[in-house]
């Protein structure tokens, strides 16, 4: 079965489109401002994520609004209706609980909402991603600033070949040539120069090291180490924020990685490692069948070798509340005592990444 697309309604009432394909464990994407949903798939740096995201997974994935097939006509461009437009589409797709993955400034909108629903995320990758947007970095240079944005607006929906280009090698600067204009052909199909602005102005303002600190899932930070995008210092800054969080440098020039260099395969093995397979899906759908959000909660800390006072303290419930879960969750999977319920837990796949990391 090919792509299913589909539209949901944000808070707001702005409509964002979406995306189902593939077939396994739920994996979300948040949005990134390079994407298109019909057309990813017909560009070759895109498409060969893809492949590789269905290959193991059900991927889904949405247009940001004012891109892609998503409402162009919008007003409001922040990282607040960003995670807004996340919660609709994973509601609208009925996931209960998954892996999310966040690229770029997606990567923030993933930490949000990772720190805003930690009974839902059960893995969080963040890939080429910041804590900090460009304008909580350090001092900026106002008048050179606003000319970087006055050129995006001219040049990003326009056959300006230069401006093109300048921004495909930035994110593959070792890539084809064929395949850097399939990246600038898909910036220009994706938006207009005006919608591209008013992100960039708002991208430039995140900044969540608050909420990475909450984040309460294994992590995986995947960054390439000349990365001209986006340096790698912001790579080792997140990783340093969300607790427990595994940095993985990837020996690289570019921000999306090309299919032809070693940590290509790097990154991919990374990713198959971290994130729940198929068969620990279809364990964890039987041997723990019954077990509500929270409590599959709770069972993976269990498992992670948490005691019932470090889960209450991430969970910010009473330590009672954790004791009363427990009891339930013994119950369900007919165990008589910890060690037994940590047994269940991990041959379903839960707790064990972290207990290896």
């Amino acid at each position: 079965m090919g792509q299913r697309i589909r539209f949901c309604t944000s808070a707001d009432g702005t409509r964002i489109a979406y995306a189902i394909d593939g077939s396994g464990p739920p994996l979300v994407r948040t949005a990134f401002y390079l994407s298109h949903l019909e057309l990813d798939w017909q560009c070759p740096p895109w498409k060969r994520y893809l492949e590789e995201y269905t290959r193991h997974h059900t991927l889904v994935r949405h247009d940001l609004r004012g891109f892609g097939l998503s409402e162009r006509e919008v007003a409001e461009q922040s990282l607040e209706v960003w995670v807004r437009d996340l919660e609709s589409v994973v509601d609208a797709a009925g996931l209960d609980r998954f892996a999310l993955i966040g690229m770029c400034h997606g990567g923030a909108m993933a930490i949000e909402y990772a720190a805003r629903h930690p009974e839902r995320v059960s893995r969080l990758v963040l890939y080429g991603a910041f804590a900090r947007g460009r304008e909580k970095r350090g001092p900026v240079d106002a008048e050179v600033s606003e000319m970087g944005l006055r050129m995006v607006e001219l040049g990003w929906g326009s056959y300006n070949h230069a401006f093109r280009q300048v921004w495909a090698t930035i994110f593959q600067p070792t890539s084809t040539p064929e395949r850097q204009q399939a990246l600038a052909e898909l910036q220009y199909q994706s938006s207009t120069g005006a919608n591209a602005v008013r992100l960039l102005r708002a991208s430039a303002q995140i900044d969540v090291r608050a909420a990475a600190a909450k984040v309460q899932c294994p992590t995986l930070v995947l960054h390439t180490t000349r990365n001209r995008a986006l340096p790698f210092e912001e790579g080792r800054l997140l990783a340093s924020l969300i607790p427990g969080a595994r940095l993985v440098p990837l020996d690289s020039d570019n921000h999306l990685l090309t299919d032809v260099e070693a940590a290509w395969g790097e990154f991919w093995q990374e990713l198959r490692t971290f994130l729940p397979a198929a068969g620990a899906a279809r364990a964890h759908a039987g041997a723990l069948h019954g077990l509500t959000a929270r409590e599959l909660d709770i069972l993976e800390r269990i498992a992670r070798g948490l005691d019932n006072a470090q889960i209450a303290a991430q969970l910010e419930v009473a330590e009672k509340t954790v004791r009363n879960t427990i009891t339930r969750i013994f119950d369900k999977l007919a165990v008589e005592n910890r060690p037994q319920a940590i047994v269940r837990a991990r041959e379903a796949g839960l707790g064990v990444t972290q207990a290896g990391a």
